[in-house]
Formats: C-alpha cells, sequence, structure tokens
C-alpha cells in the first residue's frame, strides 16, 4: 500500500497536466495588459529619424525612401516620411516585400502619440491591424518633429483577432502550440530548443514544467535568450496569466488571456 501511495504520488503532476489545463483556445485580454514603465525614445530632426529604444536601434534618412537597417530578422529596410507637423508614416520591408506600415499621429496638445498599424508578416497570410497609444514623458529637442520624446504606451486598441489567439494541446511530455497568424511549434518539457514554425525570425522556443499549472517558456535567436514567458492557468481553469520578460530592452510585461 505505501509503495502504491509513492507511486501515485509521482504520476499525481503528470497525470493532472495530462488532463490539459493548458489545452483549448485563448484569446489575450488588450484591457489587461500592464506595459513596462521605460519609455520608447523618438527623434525625428533636421531630417533624420532615430530610435534608441528600438530593437535593434534605428538612426536614418527621414526623405519616404527605403533606407538600410541592419540587425532584424524581420525586415531590412525602413522609410520615414513626414506627412505634416503631427503626422509621420513608416514602412518596413524585408528583401523589397511590404512587412509592416505604421502611422504616428500627435494630439492637438502635444502629450498623446497614437499608432495605427498594419502587419503583413503572419505565416498564414493574415493580415493583421492594431493601435496603440502612448503618453508623453518628455518633449524632443527644440525644433524637432511633434514626435521626437520619450514615450511610454499606456494601451492599445482594435486588435485583429488572429494577433490576440493562441491554442494549445498537451501532448505526454510536452505542449503544442498554434497561433491565430500560423506559427506553431511542438515542444518538450525538456528545456531543449525547438523552432516556431513559420517564423521568419527562426526563433526557437524552449519549454520547463514549473508545476501542473505553470509552464516558463523561453524563446532564443542565434543562441541568445530574446523573452522569457511564465504562463500560469487560474485555478478556475478560465485565464491563463503571462509574464513577459525582454531580456534585451530589460522590461516586464504582464496580461490576461481568457479561455474560448
Amino acid at each position: 500500500m505505501k509503495k502504491m501511495v509513492c507511486v501515485l504520488l509521482l504520476l499525481a503532476p503528470a497525470l493532472l497536466f495530462a488532463e490539459g489545463p493548458f489545452d483549448g483556445t485563448w484569446v489575450a485580454k488588450l484591457d489587461s495588459v500592464k506595459f513596462p514603465a521605460k519609455p520608447d525614445e523618438y527623434l525625428l530632426d533636421k531630417g533624420m529619424y532615430s530610435c534608441s529604444s528600438c530593437e535593434p536601434k534605428i538612426n536614418i534618412k527621414a526623405d519616404g525612401q527605403d533606407q538600410k537597417v541592419t540587425g532584424s530578422p524581420y525586415y531590412n529596410t525602413m522609410s520615414v516620411k513626414v506627412v505634416d507637423a503631427n503626422t509621420v508614416e513608416y514602412v518596413t520591408k524585408k528583401d523589397g516585400k511590404t512587412i509592416g506600415t505604421d502611422t504616428d499621429t500627435i494630439s492637438a496638445d502635444g502629450n498623446t502619440l497614437t499608432s495605427k498599424f498594419t502587419d503583413y508578416s503572419a505565416a498564414n497570410g493574415k493580415v493583421v491591424m492594431g493601435e496603440s497609444t502612448e503618453t508623453r514623458v518628455e518633449k524632443g529637442p527644440a525644433g524637432s518633429h511633434a514626435t521626437s520624446g520619450s514615450w511610454r504606451t499606456e494601451k492599445m486598441s482594435n486588435f485583429s483577432d488572429a494577433a490576440l489567439t493562441v491554442t494549445y494541446e498537451s501532448t505526454a511530455d510536452g505542449l503544442k502550440m498554434k497561433a491565430g497568424t500560423g506559427e506553431s511549434f511542438d515542444a518538450k518539457f525538456d528545456g531543449k530548443p525547438c523552432a516556431i514554425e513559420g517564423d521568419p525570425g527562426h526563433t526557437m522556443v524552449s519549454l520547463k514544467r514549473v508545476d501542473a499549472s505553470t509552464v516558463e517558456e523561453t524563446q532564443t535567436r542565434d543562441g541568445k535568450v530574446i523573452y522569457v514567458l511564465a504562463m500560469t492557468v487560474a485555478p478556475d481553469g478560465k485565464t491563463i496569466n503571462v509574464k513577459v520578460a525582454d531580456k534585451r530592452q530589460d522590461t516586464t510585461t504582464t496580461y490576461t488571456m481568457a479561455k474560448q
């Protein structure tokens, strides 16, 4: 009897996880996102655009023409077009193909920056749209464009469903993932990296099972850790709380996903 109890105790975590607390389709709740306090830094001045908080950092001509950008696996050119005193348009491309567009607009009082974007990089071809709102932390140098300065993200809204949706499926010794944009992985709980299929950045992912309801996901690129995600299913099984540590920017973002 004692031996049987020991066996049951050893099997309990695996049995609990096999019931699939992560199984199902989940949608990120934009109103639950808590953004990093660290601000974004933009400067548009004297015909040049720079973003010192971007990854990779950007410093190019703002002449509306495609400019070479290095360090990103997702795009290799960017154009910056000043539309007027309060509006700027950005286009990123990879090998001549448009990856994304972004229009930044400043409010009348100069203290709110609204970005409306379109992304064409989804693995399944779905076009993703959305917008973000940032509030001013500091003004840019005198004479620079109104978008210049320090900005802190306050909210995101109007995202396409594909960008918010993810489906998980438990396996005997791991977890499968399929994003609404088509990217996927089938990883084991052995800490060994496997490819995120459909990701043009060739990101790798490894999983660690912390307990029956918590998984730690580590994303790497070229052997360097990019993100570490801690995902915990709530006791009622209706939500997943996610904590994302950006190791390049040294920032943390949290949000909640709801089960569909």
